[in-house]
This record gives structure tokens, sequence and C-alpha cells, in this order.
């Protein structure tokens, strides 16, 4: 599910970045059902060791979005795993990965998967200190669920703490053998990942089984935010996390605004599913969780999906 995002404009606007933005804190708050709004306050930026991130001032009304991957999906496959595959679900998602993300030629698959593995350096490289950051609230974390893992890059930095047990859930089975590699590379055993074909809206674990979630670049490709943000809650043990780094909607009345509106109809379809004016943010916010911190920032390097929310909410 992740980082399809990246293909468009790396090949329509290989130079084009933000300027002259101010980075934002969007203030940790209590979530209820009638919010409407995040508020926000200027702040010191997230990390002072992140000289690559542009700054950016906003409005609530300038989040949403996120995501360079899209999907793709065939039959959902569940081999025999370890103990802690007990957590499993095994006929909990088939037919909505069917009916959400119908299966496509394995040459798709394959070329996604690929592309993904080696078109995403310049954007790792630029957001490693936000992840690194936001990663550390996993130490001590036994079972860790990734929506949209796509080739590993998120693994590198929880993967390798102690005695970690990852699901991986990503809706294209050509990813599975990049994040196979990624996990040994971590230091992650083969005995403590499993690859699960499935889709966010459907994730195939039990009730309260998570200690946390991580989402990154995943939200602007789901057919449904509301549902799969639910299914996050659902999955989460009481007290446990969603990490998220999310690509969002620019500010209203903005050029980039404009620009992602006119390219939005092209980037579902080259993107597998990515949205551009997804207002991820404000689905974030308001999906009912006890507590939400968001920050919100915009990339130099990536322009129609510069604008980015990241953060961690509490069940």
């Amino acid at each position: 599910m992740m980082r399809t995002c990246s293909l468009l404009h790396s090949f329509f606007f290989p130079t084009l970045s933000s300027t002259n933005l101010k980075h934002q804190m969007i203030s940790s708050h209590k979530s209820t059902s009638n919010t409407n709004c995040i508020n926000t306050q200027q702040t010191e930026p997230f990390d002072q060791q992140q000289p690559k991130f542009k700054s950016c001032s906003c409005s609530c009304g300038g989040l949403g979005r996120r995501h360079f991957i899209g999907v793709s999906s065939g039959a959902l496959l569940l081999p025999t795993f370890p103990s802690f595959a007990s957590d499993l679900l095994p006929s909990h998602s088939k037919d909505m990965l069917n009916r959400i993300h119908p299966p496509k030629p394995d040459w798709y698959e394959e070329f996604f998967a690929l592309a993904m593995e080696k078109s995403m350096k310049s954007y790792e490289a630029e957001i490693a200190g936000y992840k690194a950051n936001l990663f550390t609230e996993l130490r001590g974390k036994s079972k860790v669920l990734e929506l949209g893992i796509g080739t590993g890059p998120n693994l590198s930095y929880y993967a390798g703490d102690g005695d970690v047990s990852v699901f991986g859930i990503d809706p294209n089975k050509r990813m599975e053998k990049y994040a196979q590699e990624a996990a040994a590379s971590a230091g992650l055993s083969s005995s403590n990942f499993i690859f699960t074909q499935a889709v966010a809206e459907a994730l195939p674990v039990n009730d309260a089984s998570m200690d946390a979630v991580i989402g990154t670049l995943v939200l602007c490709s789901v057919k449904d935010i509301q549902l799969a943000l639910q299914e996050v809650k659902r999955v989460l043990k009481p007290g446990g996390l969603y990490i998220f780094i999310e690509h969002v909607a620019a500010k209203d009345g903005t050029t980039l605004r404009l620009m992602q509106k006119v390219f939005d109809p092209l980037q579902q379809l080259v993107s597998d599913g990515c949205h551009l004016t997804r207002e991820t943010g404000k689905y974030i916010s308001q999906a009912g969780f006890s507590d939400i911190n968001i920050n919100m920032t915009y990339l130099s390097n990536a322009s129609l999906i510069s604008p980015h929310v990241y953060g961690i909410a509490s069940k």
C-alpha cells in the first residue's frame, strides 16, 4: 500500500519544491466526536537535526493526505508461521481484499514493488530524522502491525529492538520478498516477521492484539479511510499507539493545492489509487483516539506531495 505517490511527481515535477514555508506544530489534544478542526500553534521544529525539511505555515484546512504507493492484490495467502501468528484471522480479509483491490497482473505488481524499492531513496533520506524520533516510541513494544509495509523501509528503525514481532500488511504480494530482505537486514528474525496480503480496511488480526500500529504513506490510497482508521483502533490494545506519517492536501487557495486538484485524477491512475487532495489529518483527528499529537511540515523535494502530517495517536 505504500509509496506509489512518488512516481508522478518524480516523472513530471523533478525539481519542484516548496519555498517560504514555516514549520508548524499541531498541538496535542483530546479528540472528540464533534471535532471539526485541528488547533494549531507555532512551536519549535519537531527535530532540530533535520535541515532537509522546509518549514511551513498551515491551517487546519490544509491538512490531509499521504502515501507513495498504491495497492494491488490477489488471493490472500497465509503461510504457516510461529506462535505469535495466533493473532491472525485467516478468513477475515480475503473477500475484502478482492473487493477493494481486485487482482492485478503479476507484472504490474512486480513493477510497482521494484519501483518503490528503487525510487524512494531521496524521500527516505529526507524523512529519516522524523522517523527516527517517532519510532523511538516503539521501544518495549512486543507486537507491531505495519500498514502498507511495502518494501520495508521502516523496519530499520525499530525491528532490531529486542524481541519485537512484526505483522506486515500489504495488498501487493510482490512486496513480500523486499520486505523480508529489509527485515533480515534490520536484524529481525524470520520467526518474528509475518507478511500478510491484506488491506487496511480489513486487518486480519484479533481485536486488541497489537501494542502499536504504524502507517507511513498509506491512507492516501485506501478506499475507505474512516474504516481503515477504525480498524487501527480495533486491533490496538488499550493505550496502544498509532504512529503515522502521511502526505496531505495543501492549503486551500495555494498554487500547490490547485496543481494537486489538476493532477489528482492522473495521480490516482498512475499511482495505484493515491489521492493528492485527501485531508488525512482531519480524518485522523476525528477518528476517536483518546489522545493525538499531530505535526505538519513540507518536504523540500517532494513537489506535489510535499505537505505532510506526522505524529502519534493513542487508543
